[in-house]
């Protein structure tokens, strides 16, 4: 059984590193440094070698955690790994934070990776979208497909499950690490996103992080209310008494007057007591 599990991840494995050598090079990898991009970025440095550019975007809704972990795994690969800036606040179609927030984010990602492209010569793009994120509204997908990026991936037929699989099998330290989304994602659709909320929501989540020792962790802003969520598994790290009077302390040190606990566990699309906010995650 499992010299049979090993067989399938070697051959979807063996499949995207195909799929890349059948494709045009230099290629650019949009990389956030989560599994799906890190395994994308792996089979393309096992095919193209320094033909294979990783390119991480700063665009001031990633947190300082997704930054640095994306450096620390793009130097695991051995990668040529890039880091571009923008303020993706100046875009007013973004900051207004309605149905369509995902998609003027993605299409400004596009916009500079293309860019990057002509300035390296790379005659294709890539992310890391995966088959089960098409079950799902992503707008997002739509602006990056819009604009020629491609998702080898999909194209291969690879689901999460299968993804998690390859990175273990091929002892990426990424392969079991929990999906994220941009900060932006913690604030409900319609209201107007701003650099405070960020940073207040990041400040808030790495308290948690710090004070329970949690993997995975929102918090969800809700003006005077902050809603925390980890996953139902590890509720029973909160009972403590005195660290949930730290927290209290410390997240409304960042301007929250009120700090909740969501019992149900995070759960993605956790906003979705908003008709228009499906699509985050």
């Amino acid at each position: 059984m499992e010299k049979c599990k090993l067989c399938s991840e070697e051959k979807n494995l063996f499949n995207i590193v195909e799929w890349f050598m059948n494709n045009t090079k230099p290629v650019i990898i949009a990389f956030s440094g989560g599994v799906d991009s890190a395994v994308v970025a792996f089979a393309a440095k096992k095919a193209l070698d320094n033909d294979a550019i990783a390119i991480t975007a700063n665009y001031d809704t990633l947190s300082n955690d997704e930054l640095a972990s994306a450096k620390n795994i793009a130097k695991e690969l051995k990668i040529t790994h890039k880091i571009i800036g923008y303020n993706e606040l100046a875009n007013p179609q973004f900051i207004k934070n309605n149905a369509s927030r995902c998609y003027h984010c993605r299409a400004e990602l596009a916009s500079h990776l293309l860019e990057e492209a002509r300035k390296l010569g790379a005659g294709l793009i890539v992310d890391g979208t995966q088959m089960d994120d098409l079950s799902d509204i992503r707008p997002g997908i739509r602006a990056l497909k819009e604009n020629g990026i491609r998702s080898p991936l999909v194209e291969c037929g690879v689901n999460k499950d299968q993804v998690r699989a390859i990175a273990r099998y091929s002892g990426l330290s990424v392969h079991n690490r929990p999906s994220n989304a941009c900060l932006a994602s913690r604030i409900p659709t319609g209201i107007t996103i701003t650099y405070d909320k960020l940073r207040r929501i990041e400040n808030a989540e790495t308290i948690v992080k710090a004070l329970f020792s949690v993997s995975q962790v929102r918090v969800r802003d809700y003006g005077e209310i902050a809603r925390i969520e980890i996953p139902s598994e590890e509720l029973s790290k909160l009972f403590d008494i005195a660290k949930l009077h730290a927290l209290d302390r410390q997240v409304k040190k960042q301007g929250f007057r009120f700090v909740t606990i969501d019992t149900g566990g995070y759960k993605s699309g956790n906003l979705s007591i908003f008709p228009s906010s499906k699509e985050m995650r």
